[in-house]
Parts: C-alpha cells; structure tokens; sequence
C-alpha cells in the first residue's frame, strides 16, 4: 500500500457524502486518480506531500504523449487533480497545492453529433408494431429520450411516479441528484401512456417488487440500466438505417432542434440541466442560413418596410 491510497480513499468518500456526486463521476475520479498514483509511484514519488508542480507538468505530458488523450479528457483529468490537492491541502495534510500552475489544454470546439427532423422521426418509427414484443417501451423510451432532452442515465431512473400526465411534465433527477421538471409534448406523452396502459402492466406480472415503481422496465420485468438504453438506440438506428447513433446524440438532438426552433438560450439551458450556461452554447451552432433571417427580424436598422 502506497502513502496515495488513504488519502484518495478520503477523497473520494468526501466527494460521496458532502458533494453528493453520482456513482459514475466518482467512478471517472477514481480512475483519473489511479492514473495519477501508478504514474507518480513510477516516478519514486510515493506519497503526496512529496508531488511538485514539475512533477504534475510531467504526468499532464505523459496522458497527452503515450496515452494520446484528448484535450477534453486531460483538462477532465486536471480538474480531478486540482480538486484532489485542494482537498489535501484544506485537510492539513499538505502544505501546499502543486496543481496550481497547471494550465489546462485548450479545449477543442468539437461539435456534437445531431440528427437531423427526417432523422429522428426514423429513428422512432423504427419502434414500430410488428418489430418486437417491446416496441411500445422502445417508441416510449425514443420519444421521452429526444422530447425532455434526456441522458440515458437519467431515463433509466425514472419512475412511474415522475411522470406528470396531468401537467404533462417529467421530474427529472439528474447529476448530483439534481432533480428539474421538463415539459414534453404530445408524442411522447401518447407513447409513454400507451406504453403504461397496454405493455407495462404485463412486465409486472411478477409482482415481486422487482420493478422498483420504474418507468421503463425489461422483458423480466427489471429496471433497464444505462447500457440497456445504448442497447435498444443502437438497434432502432441499425433498423433504420442510421449509423454512429448513441443516446446522447438524442439530447444534442433536442437541444439543438429547440435552439433552432427560436427557444431561448437560458431555456435551454434550464431544460437540460445544465448549472453553467457555457455547456450550453455548444449546441447554438444553428443552420446558417438562419442567421440572415434572425439579423433582418432583430435588428431594426436591417428591417424592410413591407
């Protein structure tokens, strides 16, 4: 056992219980972590207090080096850093943070992947009578996916009981266990009460608590986990003759269908769940030849007199 392992240990159990973050972005912490502790254990530094800025300079060039990693992953791997030390330093049980002077990458402005309308509309189609016993789960999870903006982590949880048909809303509950109310429209609240009404109580039929009053349930009446959503994306996608199709391309989808649809930024932004309006504007890449259009209607001194 190396001098790193209690202390990240501490760490991680104080991201748990105080910051309250989800089992996958501890997961993602541990990992960044376990990298940065073989590497420094390589280096004969074998504790903590025992890392330099040069020494952290070093590892930052090595993930970049050897193990080709993107910008976005290696400023995801400094903020782990920096918040590992903070912790550390705030805790006494070093004297002093090295990751101070890291500078992250610049991040490469990327675009998501999106489906175009014609695209999407396939996409749920290919949910469709006739192509599996589970259409209607599948037509509903497509359509509460791309109508509220989804992760596919966020689908999985939801309940029965989130489900507002009332108010025609979902309640949400995303990272952190942040939980936000989404309006969604006539399609998928169609699919979704079709799906409860005919399918689901058939799922259920076990009556042994084993679906755990969520929504969107297995064949054996279980709860579908994260990688069974990937699953039934990909297979709609093959079906409709859709390729590199995931299920965040569904929220990338949604988001940027709604900015172009004239939504507001903020909106936007509100229905995603997203805490910092920067993560957002990624998606107000808008056709062109919109922009014409939203200058003449906008600006007065661009407006032409009928």
């Amino acid at each position: 056992m190396s001098n790193f392992d209690q202390p990240v240990r501490d760490f991680l159990t104080w991201l748990r219980v105080e910051a309250g973050l989800s089992t996958a972005t501890l997961s993602a912490y541990g990992r960044d972590l376990r990298d940065l502790t073989e590497d420094m254990i390589e280096r004969d530094i074998l504790s903590p207090s025992d890392v330099g800025p040069r020494d952290l300079a070093d590892h930052v060039q090595t993930l970049h080096r050897d193990r080709a990693m993107q910008p976005s992953s290696i400023a995801r791997h400094l903020s782990t850093i920096r918040m590992f030390f903070k912790y550390l330093e705030a805790e006494r049980r070093i004297e002093r943070s090295p990751a101070g002077p890291l500078v992250p990458p610049t991040r490469w402005k990327r675009l998501p992947g999106v489906l175009s309308p014609k695209q999407m509309r396939s996409l749920i189609e290919a949910a469709a009578p006739g192509t599996s016993v589970l259409w209607q789960r599948d037509r509903a999870l497509v359509e509460v996916m791309y109508g509220a903006g989804l992760r596919a982590s966020e689908t999985g949880t939801l309940r029965v009981s989130d489900w507002k048909q009332e108010l025609a809303v979902v309640l949400v509950t995303g990272k952190g266990d942040k939980q936000r109310l989404v309006p969604i429209g006539d399609p998928a609240m169609s699919a979704i009460a079709e799906y409860c009404e005919q399918l689901r109580p058939h799922l259920t039929r076990f009556n042994d608590g084993r679906d755990a009053d969520r929504l969107l349930l297995s064949h054996t009446g279980r709860p579908i986990e994260r990688v069974a959503v990937w699953q039934i994306i990909r297979r709609l996608a093959a079906r409709a003759g859709l390729e590199n199709v995931h299920p965040h391309m569904l929220r990338h989808s949604f988001a940027t269908h709604m900015l172009a649809g004239g939504a507001d930024l903020r909106v936007v932004q509100e229905l995603l769940g997203h805490a910092d309006i920067a993560t957002t504007q990624i998606y107000t890449h808008i056709d062109r030849s919109r922009l014409r259009d939203v200058v003449q209607q906008c600006l007065p001194r661009e407006r032409r007199s009928a």
